[in-house]
């Protein structure tokens, strides 16, 4: 027990390793001779096992074998023992030829000798390091008993998972593997049971199954099918790492993570008509707007692979556009990436950007998007959200570019807060501006964007490694949600297939309740609601509402050649109206007057009625 609990000390593996040599050469000499060796051999002992030992000492040594840590023994460790055990024995080989040629026409070590005792020196050395690694992990085992682990994926990935854990991780023991593919069922692999993935709800109620390891990709749906088993029985789920993410192209137990939350919530891959993108994209100068942003960045890696000829980068946020600078320089892409920190509503630094680079496409991602600090700060909700807008739209329409994107959000649907009215005043100005007939405007509207910087997810995700509380406004708020990828590839498909005024809608899906998102991402993280963490509602913030909706009471939606994309029918506006209009909100700013700058808002857009916030008096007032 004290050699099982601690390391053994390295000279004791060395005499050991050379006691195993001499029971193998004994060995070789039984097995050769019948068990009757001759007397003319017994007299050769004095010279051959003082040679044939002294060269394993000295391979032993030098090769470091002996400082290995045993119970750590893998492949690698069973190669090195083969070599070095061949290359004595070679030199055994030779040595017989070398003696033999002299008057002596003797040979040093039979040849017969040489090859047994080097098939049982191997055996032996490698049997006796996996024995006692198996002795060292069943008694480490026994501290704590051992939990099971179903793994998903009765294949090669699913193999080399048994491995890693049974190397890695010696408190768990694998109870069974699951699979789809009938051909696997009721048989073996090493000689752990293989069993339908319909079996798994009966597997995680019998037994103390600690976690559930996918070794595969599988859909969307059929994950959230498991995830909801394991969830109620109090079994984690674990992924493993594509091939490429190995280490030195090993797999190890500490690789295998956690399954996030945004993976139960994501849908099956977006279908885009990559040849329709392509003559979109390929070739041309594109500047994105925002592009240091979640959605903005996002924009930049999908279209990237498109070849454009150029893409322009412009933030104002310098540290996280730095960000991605040195990871585009990474993916060195084949066309140029232009980057400049500049705000958006500064005239003379944006008309030096189209001037100099003469941009065919822009998407506009850059705004303001918290609700409750717009709410506190309507003055730069409209400086950025509309003047910022207005300046790029205006540009675009002065250097002439093919076509305008811009990402807006279901805030300026029935907006209930500065912010989602500052976004449909942007609306309303590019769709008018459209009328112009120089440049393509295009609207693109989508909700919540999963781990965008700021959302709910990374937020919770904090509270939770906190302990908590994890915080909710209400208990019934519910929300859209999208991934970042999902969004960014219908952004590029709407954006192809506009002509000019659309405002696109896309297919959030159902609506989820914020407090049912919390509680599965408490259960993911292992932990228990009510006894390991707490959820306290802190009430609506200004400017938020419940629900949150795609299209106005007035709009209805129009389907698309995409079965997640429709477009809004909307009213028409003046562009002399809305310009005269943009004219009289934006020239508030010099006075800082909040009140007085969203009065002005809700005269231009008539639906939005403040919730929660100071600026409800102003609805009073003008009912």
């Amino acid at each position: 027990m004290y050699f099982l609990r601690r390391h053994l000390p390295r000279w004791f593996i060395l005499f050991i390793d050379l006691f195993l040599c001499f029971s193998s050469l004994v060995l070789a000499y039984l097995l050769r001779f019948n068990f009757s060796i001759p007397a003319s051999e017994r007299v050769t002992f004095v010279y051959v096992f003082p040679f044939v030992l002294s060269l394993r000492f000295i391979s032993f040594y030098v090769s470091g074998l002996y400082r290995n840590i045993i119970r750590y023994t893998g492949s690698r460790d069973v190669q090195q023992i083969v070599i070095i055990l061949s290359v004595v024995s070679m030199f055994f080989a030779v040595s017989n030829i070398v003696v033999y040629s002299t008057p002596w026409k003797h040979y040093l070590v039979p040849y017969s000798i040489i090859v047994i005792e080097f098939m049982s020196s191997s055996f032996i050395l490698i049997s006796a390091r996996l024995i006692y690694k198996a002795m060292y992990s069943d008694d480490f085992a026994t501290v704590r008993e051992k939990r099971a682990v179903i793994i998903y994926g009765a294949d090669d990935e699913g193999l080399i998972t048994k491995r890693a854990i049974e190397r890695d991780a010696s408190k768990y023991s694998i109870l069974a593997f699951l699979d789809d593919d009938r051909n696997k069922w009721n048989k073996r692999l090493e000689g752990i049971p293989v069993y339908s993935a319909a079996k798994l709800k009966d597997l995680v109620k019998e037994n103390n199954v600690a976690h559930l390891v996918l070794s595969k990709d599988i859909g969307v749906e059929r994950k959230k099918e498991m995830a909801d088993i394991c969830l109620e029985n109090g079994t984690k789920i674990l992924n493993v790492p594509p091939i490429s993410h190995w280490i030195n192209g090993e797999l190890s137990f500490k690789q295998i993570k956690k399954i996030q939350i945004e993976e139960l919530l994501q849908r099956d891959p977006i279908v885009l008509d990559n040849d329709k993108i392509n003559k979109q994209l390929h070739g041309k100068t594109i500047l994105v707007t925002g592009a240091a942003g979640s959605i903005g960045s996002q924009l930049v890696r999908q279209i990237i692979p498109f070849n454009p000829r150029t893409i322009i980068l412009a933030d104002q946020a310098e540290s996280p556009l730095y960000d991605l600078q040195m990871e585009l320089k990474e993916i060195e892409s084949p066309r140029p990436v232009k980057i400049y920190v500049a705000d958006i509503c500064n005239l003379k630094r944006m008309n030096n950007i189209f001037g100099s680079n003469k941009p065919e496409i822009v998407f506009h991602a850059a705004a303001y998007k918290h609700v409750p600090l717009m709410e506190d700060n309507p003055a730069e909700a409209v400086l950025i959200n509309v003047e910022g807008t207005k300046c790029i739209a205006d540009l675009s329409m002065q250097y002439g570019v093919e076509k305008f994107v811009m990402i807006s959000t279901d805030k300026a649907v029935n907006p209930t807060g500065v912010m989602g009215a500052s976004k449909r005043i942007a609306e309303i100005y590019i769709q008018t501006l459209n009328q112009q007939k120089k440049t393509r405007f295009i609207t693109t509207r989508f909700g919540n964007v999963l781990d965008s910087n700021g959302s709910v997810i990374p937020r919770f995700r904090q509270q939770i490694e906190k302990g908590g509380p994890v915080t909710i406004t209400h208990p019934d708020i519910t929300r859209f949600f999208m991934t970042i990828p999902e969004a960014c590839r219908l952004v590029l498909e709407a954006g192809c297939m506009g002509t000019g005024g659309e405002i696109y809608v896309f297919d959030m899906g159902k609506s989820l309740k914020i407090a049912d998102l919390a509680k599965r991402m408490i259960q993911l993280s292992g932990l228990s609601l009510g006894k390991d963490i707490q959820i306290v509602y802190t009430g609506l913030r200004p400017g938020e509402k419940l629900y949150e909706e795609l299209l106005l009471n007035s709009e209805n939606s129009l389907p698309t050649h995409h079965p997640r994309i429709m477009i809004a029918k909307v009213k028409e506006n003046d562009f002399s109206i809305v310009a005269a209009q943009i004219k009289d909100l934006t020239g508030l700013l010099d006075g800082q007057n909040d009140m007085s700058l969203v009065k002005k808002m809700k005269e231009i857009v008539p639906e939005f009625i403040s919730n929660n916030s100071v600026f409800a008096q102003l609805d009073t007032v003008a009912g």
